[in-house]
């Protein structure tokens, strides 16, 4: 039995597991369907166009960096190959997935800019994250004392900032690389050396482009600001937490969920992220554990609909092939490392 398929066995025992000890108490679990029977559907509705408008402006993004690279798709094209990722992303560990489903298509719609389309994706992955690292960073400082004034809280913010920390290291590690031109001089065996090769080509790619890159960077306030509201949005619908959480709280917990389930260590960061709602919103909003329970999962749900619309578009995509998602990743991983050869 290979790393791989243990660490699935433990991601999916894990998950059953929390989900099990979660919804083991059946008073709760009538507390939750009461709460979901008087739900304001209007605000469940909102919460789909937010995450619609989250979508729209990351496919924008994407375009903007592939034109950079002189890729040019057609409109309706590309929202179909992100889509396609929105429908990996719900049911994969880390929430990785997606992107690795839009490289392995982009690859096949860009048979002669191969190189160019990694790049473009990856630069979208690192504009998502260095977004993500300005706007939960400019947020928790404004709500700093809110969110350390329980023991579970400040040890949660912790970990959030200890993984934006980590991030970060290596966000600066690949400028360093750039800047002084360090890149041949990487050990063959070092990890992650492929993609810090490839990082550093990218940089001086769209560096050169600064205007577009500009833009695609502030079109991460949207994409990760709609995120967070998609789930105030789902609050809001039920009555337990509609006058307890604010916008802004909701925009003060969710970095701390999102980067944690993010992790790969459930399938989707189910389980994981009901328990970061009871122990965040209980503690910070006094809304009950049912309650919050109720609005994570309502929440995932919002993430499904709009996953399973990309579900459809996959059964009719086409002229490329369907595959396994272990596929695209040797696929993407060899293209990685041929990029980074290249370079030397």
């Amino acid at each position: 039995m290979n790393k791989k398929t243990i660490l699935t066995i433990f991601q999916i025992t894990l998950t059953v597991g929390i989900l099990a000890f979660l919804f083991r108490d059946a008073e709760k679990n009538r507390q939750m369907l009461a709460a979901l029977s008087h739900a304001t559907l209007g605000w469940i509705a909102a919460a789909i166009v937010v995450f619609g408008i989250v979508e729209l402006s990351a496919i924008i993004r994407w375009q903007i960096l592939l034109r950079v690279q002189g890729i040019r798709i057609g409109w309706g094209r590309l929202a179909s190959l992100f889509m396609i990722g929105i429908l990996f992303n719900p049911f994969m560990p880390g929430g990785t997935g997606g992107d690795v489903a839009k490289i392995f298509y982009l690859l096949k719609e860009t048979p002669d800019k191969k190189p160019a389309a990694l790049l473009a994706v990856l630069m979208d992955r690192l504009m998502g994250l260095f977004g993500l690292i300005v706007i939960a960073g400019t947020v928790i400082a404004l709500r700093y004392q809110w969110l350390t004034q329980t023991p579970i809280t400040a040890t949660l913010l912790y970990t959030l900032l200890a993984i934006f920390g980590g991030s970060a290291g290596f966000i600066l590690v690949s400028f360093a690389v750039t800047g002084f031109g360090l890149v041949h001089k990487l050990p063959a065996r070092m990890p992650l050396r492929d993609q810090l090769v490839d990082l550093s080509i990218a940089y001086n790619q769209y560096g050169r482009a600064w205007g577009s890159s500009l833009v695609a960077l502030l079109l991460c306030i949207p994409v990760h600001l709609g995120s967070f509201t998609l789930f105030y949005c789902v609050g809001k619908a039920f009555a337990e937490s509609a006058h307890r959480a604010s916008l802004l709280d909701f925009w003060g917990i969710m970095p701390i969920v999102n980067t944690i389930t993010a992790v790969p260590i459930s399938i989707g960061g189910t389980g994981i992220r009901e328990g970061l709602f009871i122990k965040l919103l209980g503690g910070l909003c006094q809304i009950p554990e049912a309650t919050a329970v109720t609005i994570s999962l309502t929440g995932y749900a919002v993430l499904i609909f709009w996953s399973l619309i990309g579900g459809v578009i996959y059964l009719f995509y086409r002229p490329t092939e369907h595959a396994r998602l272990g596929e695209m990743n040797r696929e993407v991983n060899r293209l990685e490392h041929e990029i980074a050869e290249e370079a030397e």
